[in-house]
């Protein structure tokens, strides 16, 4: 099966994030394709690698990040809620006028048509978090 996930809250807020990431971890090692990851709403904080947890917790962004090199997953934070938040890739940092970019590596930054060509693409979007 092809799923598409969509994550709508912060890594450290609520457990839609962790738990979406151990969902798509276990799907691709049952043998399943994930299409697209759209982090939206508060899901986008998922994608700054200003993230510093304490050394004794997990780093969520880390994770992530891995999990993308590790299956060539596309990761999709959407442009406008990523703006709201501060999180900027180098072309938005340049075209906002900003000192330097903020995005974490195996993230991008596109808008809300990545979403609805997952959903086209997928058999199923699952959704974490409100």
């Amino acid at each position: 099966m092809k799923f598409s996930v969509m994550v709508n809250e912060g890594p450290y807020t609520h457990q839609a994030a962790d738990t979406a990431y151990h969902f798509i971890d276990a799907a691709l090692r049952a043998g399943h394709e994930v299409f697209r990851v759209f982090f939206y709403h508060d899901g986008v904080n998922n994608g700054t690698r200003m993230t510093t947890p304490p050394q004794d917790d997990r780093n969520i962004v880390n994770r992530w990040s891995a999990l993308a090199v590790e299956y060539d997953l596309d990761l999709v934070l959407c442009v406008a809620a990523a703006q709201r938040r501060g999180i900027l890739d180098a072309d938005e940092a340049k075209r906002n006028g900003k000192d330097g970019d903020n995005i974490a590596p195996g993230f991008r930054i596109s808008g809300l048509g990545q979403l609805i060509e997952a959903g086209i693409q997928s058999d199923r979007v699952v959704v974490f978090g409100g």
